[in-house]
């Protein structure tokens, strides 16, 4: 049996993927998509959506409506301080997190 160990990863981190893209600056949803798809991290939009949802609920991220020259009315995604607080919190803990795991597999970045 084969086991898609990429996805498992993906899919414990990829908030945390959208809630820095929003660090930077709002963005909407379809912005969203192409970059985590063109990283990897999610395989369609409409994966996407769901994790927004969650993100919303949780009050790490808002939403807002812009109207856009190129087509209907744009909802924005934007970090708030509860978001900005949960990122910062899992970068203290991401590094030393995969510094251990590739002690333990025996992974050498040399």
């Amino acid at each position: 049996m084969t086991v898609d160990v990429g996805a498992q990863l993906r899919k414990g981190v990829v908030e945390y993927c959208v809630l820095g893209l929003l660090e930077g600056e709002p963005m909407y949803g379809w912005q969203l998509s192409e970059r985590l798809v063109q990283a990897g991290m999610i395989a369609s939009i409409g994966t996407l959506y769901p994790i927004l949802s969650r993100l919303r609920t949780q009050g790490l991220a808002t939403a807002y409506d812009e109207a856009s020259a190129a087509g209907p009315v744009r909802k924005y995604y934007r970090l708030t301080p509860a978001g900005t607080t949960r990122l910062e919190a899992f970068r203290l803990q991401w590094g030393p997190f995969t510094a251990t795991v590739h002690r333990l597999v025996g992974e050498d970045d040399s």
